[in-house]
């Protein structure tokens, strides 16, 4: 017990605090957002995202994402989540994309059966390629961590410079959603002989569509 309040005093002394002393607030959050313009977000956000082996296409148009994403799909099962953005594009009426499930156990069954989950995302982070996405009705998580593909449509003006951007625009993630996903390119491990491989804990394939 000697020992250990002799440490704890040499501990308070280094620190110029005494016995009971309570410590100092903590210093304000220090947030840097860079100034950058939409179009270098965005290619800085394809940029990291293609180095992560995702897939990107910059659409000019709703009717060109939709396009995209049925070429990509073919005739294989998808299933959207209930974003507002892909009953625009004309996604969710795409013949083999299943959307609007009226309880949880009918969109896990067709999660799990899907080739393709196809979602929006509420922010994409340009300087680590990263997508973010919030738990809610629209944007369910099994529809991006489920099917072996993950297809996200995000529209331009929600492409941030960074995390500091998105800490600023929700400084309180908790209070909007009970879960915040960071989504940085296909899924991948290198755990087993320090072998990467892709898609173990989730999608090894993702395609990003910026409109």
């Amino acid at each position: 017990m000697q020992k250990k309040d002799d440490l704890l005093s040499r501990i308070r002394a280094a620190l110029g605090r005494s016995v009971g002393q309570p410590p100092a607030p903590l210093p304000p959050p220090r947030l840097r957002i860079p100034e950058m313009s939409v179009e270098a977000r965005i290619e800085r956000f394809f940029k990291n995202l293609e180095n992560l082996a995702g897939k990107t296409l910059l659409a000019s148009s709703l009717e060109e994402a939709r396009c995209y994403v049925a070429q990509l799909i073919g005739e294989q099962p998808a299933v959207a989540s209930n974003a507002p953005l892909l009953r625009e594009c004309g996604i969710t009426d795409l013949p083999t994309v299943r959307s609007g499930f009226a309880c949880e156990s009918d969109l896990r069954a067709a999660c799990a059966s899907a080739a393709f989950g196809i979602t929006s995302a509420d922010y994409a982070l340009a300087d680590t390629g990263t997508l973010v996405l919030f738990s809610s009705p629209e944007e369910a998580r099994m529809v991006s961590l489920l099917p072996p593909v993950h297809v996200a449509v995000v529209p331009r003006g929600r492409i941030l410079t960074g995390l500091d951007e998105l800490l600023t625009e929700v400084p309180l993630p908790a209070d909007r959603s009970s879960s915040m996903l960071f989504i940085t390119g296909p899924s991948r491990t290198a755990d087993i002989e320090q072998i990467l491989v892709r898609g173990v804990h989730g999608p090894g394939e993702i395609h990003v569509i910026v409109v």
